[in-house]
């Protein structure tokens, strides 16, 4: 597409205005305007694989959020503090908030400067090696897919508050999400456990940080001693790396986005403190709230029983007396569940669609309807929904255990493959003479955070499963590696079936699709707008 842009309009700049890199074969058409190019260059500049430019920055701003904060957040962040107890929760989520904001450094320097469809899959095949991207695809589309059955069965557990006969086709079919919910339930949230940690409550306990102290700030899990402490710090982790997520769903919004570089950057900056406002403060405020030794909690976790007392929160509130309030926050969870589904779900039919596009998937998945939705793919990705019947032979939260064991796999090897494709970025800007402090996103303290977040991912993703090794267990040990031992396979089959090879940093193709996005750039006569302006 790239390339015939370029044969019917040669002076279309790489790049549009100075606050974009400009290299010495980029210069001559920077002064150019829109009318420059003809109708055709205006089409193609529009839409990117068939997909049209119309999401503004609220809704970006939205999906970001929809995807980042969702079950994790309210569910299994219990079992993390089952685990782990306040000291080990707080302590890991603080950790993987500051790796996942290393890299979401990485990512946003990358996606800012090339916001291409299919978000960072097709980024790495074009910048690493294509097999790298063949394996990137599918893992991503997998963990994506999976995590939509994820989202029903944990509606299922707070549907399960209220009555246990509750068919989850009627789940599948029955809501619609309200994204602004979440953050509204989150202060919410957050203002109940300050309240109530000072006096405001029916029994008027002013317990403060009372489950700091007995039974204690960390936990001993699976083993006693500080083995154990150490042990009850890995299973906060394990949650910790399930719940602090977000960057890669800005990735796979980047083409579907009006004024893409703009609205993709502000989208990446608010990363920073959504992690350390809802991660780092949930954690906190989840071990306030309850010890992690509450007989409720350990009941709904180890009998695995559907129920919405697996939520922290919930638990905080039956144990204090308050009235109704159960209630509306397990009605509030409920729309927060959607719209993270929705977002996985979008993410999802983004990504095989992204893959149809590079020929990495079947051609049909490409195809997309008048209005630009990959018809195809999302009928795919509705077909995973259809996992959440598995509730059928078992519980809702037997089943989210089993979910979160095999996506959270998928999340930490999409982060070594993200900072693994900003290492070969960042060597090829050097190589190239790319001058990065041009671009509009330019990351800080780079190479060297990307190193720190890749070899922290690594550590994660190779002793995740440990547990399936002291004793051995057969169902675990495929529960919590069958993700790592697929994404080889890949990786080396397709590298075997298309002869492809790692890329040396002079060989990189920095311009890519950038002439594209500069033409796209130069016909928009919307301006930007704030998040406010659009509400």
């Amino acid at each position: 597409m790239s390339s015939s842009l370029l044969a019917d309009n040669p002076d279309i700049p790489a790049v549009t205005e100075d606050k974009y890199e400009a290299k010495d074969y980029e210069q001559d058409g920077l002064n150019h305007n829109k009318d420059d190019w003809n109708e055709g260059a205006v089409s193609q500049a529009n839409s990117v694989g068939g997909l049209h430019r119309r999401l503004g920055n609220r809704q970006i701003q939205l999906v970001a959020i929809g995807g980042s904060i969702g079950t994790g957040l309210f569910i299994a962040i219990g079992t993390g503090l089952y685990k782990g107890g306040p000291g080990s929760l707080l302590l890991a989520f603080i950790i993987e908030s500051l790796m996942v904001g290393m890299l979401n450094n990485c990512l946003a320097e990358m996606t800012t400067y090339m916001p291409v469809s299919g978000g960072f899959i097709r980024l790495v095949g074009y910048w690493v090696d294509d097999a790298w991207g063949f394996m990137a695809g599918w893992n991503f589309f997998i963990y994506m897919a999976l995590t939509v059955p994820f989202e029903i069965s944990a509606v299922n557990v707070l549907l399960g508050y209220w009555r246990d006969d509750i068919p989850v086709v009627a789940v599948c079919l029955a809501c619609t999400a309200a994204y602004a919910g979440k953050v509204i339930l989150i202060f919410i949230l957050f203002l109940f456990t300050f309240i109530t940690m000072v006096g405001g409550n029916p029994k008027g306990d002013a317990y403060g940080f009372r489950y700091w102290k007995p039974p204690g700030t960390f936990a001993e899990y699976a083993s006693g001693g500080e083995l154990g402490h150490f042990e009850g710090l890995l299973g906060a982790l394990w949650i910790a790396v399930f719940t602090v997520v977000g960057p890669e769903y800005i990735s796979t919004v980047a083409a579907a986005a009006k004024h893409a570089r703009i609205y993709i950057k502000k989208a990446f900056k608010t990363v920073y403190w959504r992690f350390g406002v809802f991660f780092v403060g949930g954690a906190l405020c989840v071990g306030t709230l309850i010890a992690y030794n509450d007989p409720t909690l350990v009941a709904a976790l180890e009998s695995g029983e559907s129920s919405a007392a697996a939520s922290p929160y919930i638990i905080a509130m039956q144990n204090l007396g308050v009235g109704a309030l159960p209630h509306i926050v397990s009605a509030l969870v409920v729309t927060t569940v959607f719209s993270a589904g929705n977002t996985y779900t979008y993410a999802a039919t983004r990504a095989l669609h992204g893959m149809a596009v590079e020929g990495r998937a079947p051609r049909i998945f490409s195809k997309t309807d008048r209005r630009g939705v990959p018809i195809y793919s999302f009928i795919v990705v509705m077909a995973f929904a259809c996992l959440s019947f598995l509730e059928l032979s078992g519980s809702a939260m037997q089943v989210l255990e089993w979910l979160i064991s095999l996506t959270t796999a998928n999340i930490l090897i999409d982060y070594i493959i993200i900072t693994t494709t900003y290492i070969c970025f960042y060597n090829a800007c050097k190589a190239q003479n790319f001058h990065r402090s041009k671009l509009l996103y330019t990351g800080q303290f780079q190479p060297y955070g990307g190193y720190i977040a890749l070899a922290w991912m690594t550590l994660m993703v190779l002793f995740f499963g440990y547990r399936s090794f002291t004793p051995w267990n057969t169902a675990n040990f495929f529960l919590s590696y069958t993700m790592l031992l697929l994404a080889p396979v890949t990786f080396i089959g397709w590298k075997v079936y298309k002869r492809t090879r790692w890329l040396r940093p002079s060989e990189v193709d920095l311009k890519w699709e950038a002439d594209l996005i500069a033409a796209y750039e130069a016909v928009e006569t919307e301006q930007p707008i704030g998040f406010w302006a659009e509400m």
